[in-house]
């Protein structure tokens, strides 16, 4: 049994561009230095948007997964997440999470309901092979880090940086394939492993004029 999920990958660039958020963002999380405060921070390198955790797989099923994801994905043109906004969870006033992601606005829109499709597509091809459902709506979003103490003294470093009310340039994924990726859990953090990759159909540009 190997430890499983589905995921989109980040390029170089978007790579290089979160690196880039994240120094900037330690440097106005002054409180960081704090003994009372422990942040661990996502390796660029491991950063990747999550679209199903399929947890403990026997490897007789790997390939037809596959199978039935690459028959799906032809049927969906690739499309970009314009990563714009940073967001905590559960709440700003004791975030466990840090990330970017993308806008309200983007998610209330046609490419926010495309990606809901896929989601839920690929979903329903998990399910097809016994695999629980998460019953819950895909939240866009790149973890930047988690905070493992201190949490009170960080929201409110967060709040008073202002960084939440504010738009950010942080590049766009590209929503062009599905990776199916091996998670092994390690002291130092968990290591990642790409299995397979099956992509969706290239995104149409403007007709002859």
């Amino acid at each position: 049994m190997i430890r499983t999920f589905l995921a989109v990958e980040l390029n170089e660039d978007l790579r290089a561009q979160i690196g880039r958020v994240q120094q900037d963002l330690k440097s106005r999380l002054s409180c960081e230095s704090s003994k009372d405060i422990r942040i661990a921070w996502v390796q660029p390198v491991s950063i990747h948007l999550t679209i199903a955790f399929l947890g403990d797989t026997d490897k007789s099923r790997i390939e037809p997964i596959r199978y039935l994801i690459e028959q799906r994905m032809t049927s969906h043109q690739a499309f970009c997440i314009p990563i714009e906004r940073f967001g905590v969870f559960p709440r700003l006033q004791q975030p466990r999470v840090i990330w970017v992601g993308a806008s309200e606005s983007w998610e209330r829109g046609a490419d926010g309901a495309r990606l809901v499709t896929l989601h839920r597509e690929i979903e329903a091809c998990c399910r097809s092979l016994g695999f629980a459902s998460e019953g819950k709506p895909l939240s866009p979003h790149l973890t930047l880090a988690r905070i493992k103490a201190g949490e009170r003294q960080v929201g409110l470093a967060l709040a008073q940086s202002g960084m939440l009310d504010r738009p950010m340039a942080g590049g766009s994924l590209a929503i062009n394939a599905i990776t199916l990726m091996k998670s092994q859990l390690r002291p130092t953090g968990p290591v990642y492993t790409k299995l397979w990759e099956s992509r969706l159909a290239e995104e149409k540009g403007p007709g002859p004029v």
